[in-house]
């Protein structure tokens, strides 16, 4: 089934969105539902704290799930190998030195993460957000494989940052091992899917019992692309334990092309339904903008979130 009603409201008014936005910030929550981004979103584009918050004020953004990878380069994590551009086409011996490469790389960061003084550094990137008016509310460290000691560093640096969560892709073993950590220091651990509830064996209540400090990151394209269902029969069973969402606009799973990121506005994605569903109950869920659709040319990733904001507020009933 296409849920395609939301695509024919006035592109006047998401004119008009985009202006306000660009022109105000909009700080506020938008008809009571928290519209943000994850910094992934930006992947294509420089990513000092400096880059993210000039980012963050030309697209109207006030709350983040911030990528580990601004915050650990800007505490002084030793820089790894950068991933090769033509990654498909290089031999499999360049693939094989590459990979060797990262695992040292990844031992050298670990060792990193025990001994360096990085709290302070936290605490000044924290104000630096602060004074711009841009909460974190979720760090994706993504941790479930690191040490104990690196796994408390995760989230004692979560916490330093003003988040609340620390986010990590959606797993058996990741949530019994995070669940724990979670709990240990009073905080949330939140899991991220792709398409695994494309299995019907797939079942997020058998990850969430892991822990009452479990919460989901409820990624509603990926679960819109792989199942066919309409992701607010999940979101009204299970707001309770969904922290954050990723929105995003991918084509049904018997589109052509099936389960597709597009452009938003241009998918199946029931959007308007979920963010009204989350504003007629106002549901403390954070809704995220993941951009995974290509960059058109002429257009950079800061543009296109902003698009993306924009199209969403413009959904929201008042």
């Amino acid at each position: 089934m296409i849920f395609r009603g939301y695509k024919f409201r006035s592109l006047m008014l998401l004119g008009a969105v985009t202006f306000i936005l660009l022109l105000t910030g909009c700080q506020e929550r938008y008809q009571g539902v928290q519209i943000g981004a994850i910094t992934y979103s930006w992947r294509s584009m420089p990513s000092t704290p400096e880059d993210i918050i000039a980012y963050c004020q030309e697209a109207g953004i006030t709350e983040l799930e911030l990528m580990s990878d601004v915050v650990e380069t800007y505490a002084g994590a030793p820089e790894g190998p950068p991933f090769p551009r033509n990654f498909r086409e290089i031999s499999d011996e360049e693939r094989q030195e590459f990979r060797m490469q990262r695992e040292e790389h990844a031992k050298v960061v670990s060792e990193w993460r025990k001994t360096a003084p990085t709290a302070e550094k936290y605490r000044e990137l924290k104000k630096m957000f602060d004074d711009a008016g841009i909460n974190i509310h979720i760090v994706k460290f993504s941790p479930a494989n690191w040490s104990d000691e690196e796994i408390d560093y995760a989230f004692e640096s979560a916490k330093i940052l003003g988040a609340k969560g620390v986010s990590n892709e959606i797993g058996h073993e990741a949530c019994e091992r995070l669940g724990k950590f979670a709990e240990k220091h009073d905080m949330v651990a939140v899991f991220h899917n792709h398409g695994q509830p494309g299995d019907p064996e797939f079942k997020f209540e058998d990850f969430l019992a892991y822990s009452p400090n479990v919460m989901l990151n409820f990624d509603v394209g990926h679960y819109f692309g792989a199942t066919g269902k309409h992701p607010n029969e999940l979101i009204e069973e299970l707001h309770d334990r969904i922290y954050s969402i990723h929105l995003k606009d991918k084509t049904a799973i018997d589109a052509d092309p099936p389960d597709t990121n597009m452009p938003w506005g241009e998918g199946d994605t029931p959007l308007a339904d979920i963010l009204n569903l989350i504003q007629e109950n106002q549901w403390k869920i954070y809704c995220d903008v993941e951009l995974e659709y290509p960059v058109p040319e002429g257009s950079d990733a800061v543009k296109e979130t902003a698009k993306c904001v924009a199209y969403a507020r413009s959904l929201i009933e008042e």
